[in-house]
């Protein structure tokens, strides 16, 4: 890869992601070189295979735990390697604590010593089981560390914690997102979270699976608009936590209906046990994001749900 002089270098942990491969795509819109790193434990080379042959794409294998040599300048570092569905985090338990901690050490490394500003893919799991409604960045959360998803929301919380020590004792230019539930393509279709489960299930006809009685609440962000709101908020001077999400709250019985009605499907819907610690409510208050990006989502859930289904359409 050649860099022309003013041309900024982008550095994706976690690059074959979901959330990442969206990232890379607007980074290179942006006019970036960027460099994508992977070991693919949850990632897929399907969501980085149509940037083969891009002169300003590069991509590493590698597990971000191990040290990280890269031996060219760096402006931005972005960390969003990690396990992020309960299904994944539950069968890689350890590899997600590492990733949280040693990987995110590494990352913050290299921001250091190549003067890159960054940012860690934080989460709204760090709120855990939420008795305050709707969450603001304020607010410290109601985790159980020792639970099974304590492995997924204390490497955030440590990711969160060891980000803000690396900006108060080295002044590193950190960032810190709080990704609240974000849908669209290139999500796995059995990656065991609530949006490409519902529509596989619709799609094929089978009974569509909600735990407890559905009355919990999730607020659902199409990708392009959380995307958006990080690439605003690593450009921007602040360094507390901003929450990213779309704060229309709705049960996951109501998303359920909307799922068979939408894809026009026969599915039933049936009920099952509560896992542990699931969170009952779940909606981001975005007054910060507003106020300091100007940033509030604009896809409509009707709007976004359809471009997702019709991904998912061939693949089921």
């Amino acid at each position: 890869m050649s860099t022309k002089p003013s041309q900024k270098i982008s550095l994706v942990t976690g690059g074959a992601g979901f959330l990442a491969s969206h990232l890379t795509d607007r980074l290179l819109a942006e006019g970036h070189r960027v460099i994508g790193i992977d070991n693919f434990i949850t990632g897929s080379q399907d969501n980085i295979a149509h940037l083969a042959g891009n002169e300003n794409y590069r991509f590493i294998k590698q597990d971000v735990t191990e040290y990280l040599f890269i031996d060219e300048p760096l402006d931005y570092v972005w960390h969003f390697a990690s396990p992020a569905s309960p299904i994944d985090y539950l069968e890689h338990p350890i590899p997600t604590l590492k990733v949280g901690s040693l990987g995110t050490h590494n990352a913050l490394g290299l921001a250091k010593a190549k003067k890159a500003a960054f940012i860690i893919a934080s989460t709204s799991e760090c709120y855990g089981d939420p008795l305050v409604h709707p969450q603001t960045e304020d607010y410290w959360g109601n985790v159980n560390p020792i639970g099974p998803r304590g492995v997924y929301d204390e490497a955030k919380r440590f990711a969160e914690a060891i980000t803000m020590a690396y900006h108060r004792y080295h002044h590193v230019n950190t960032h810190i997102v709080r990704i609240f539930n974000t849908y669209g393509p290139r999500m796995r279709l059995r990656d065991g979270r609530v949006v490409p489960a519902f529509i596989g299930e619709a799609l094929t006809g089978a009974p569509i699976t909600i735990f407890g009685d559905g009355s919990q609440t999730r607020s659902f962000c199409y990708v392009s608009d959380l995307i958006d709101g990080i690439y605003r908020l690593m450009l921007s001077d602040f360094h507390e936590p901003v929450n990213i999400g779309n704060p229309r709250e709705m049960t996951i019985r109501e998303f359920a209906e909307q799922i068979i009605k939408i894809t026009g499907s026969h599915s039933t819907i049936e009920t099952h046990p509560l896992p542990v610690d699931d969170p009952k409510v779940r909606k981001p208050d975005i007054t910060r994001a507003r106020k300091l990006l100007g940033w509030e989502p604009k896809v409509t859930f009707e709007e976004g749900i359809v471009k997702t289904i019709d991904y998912f359409r061939p693949r089921v």
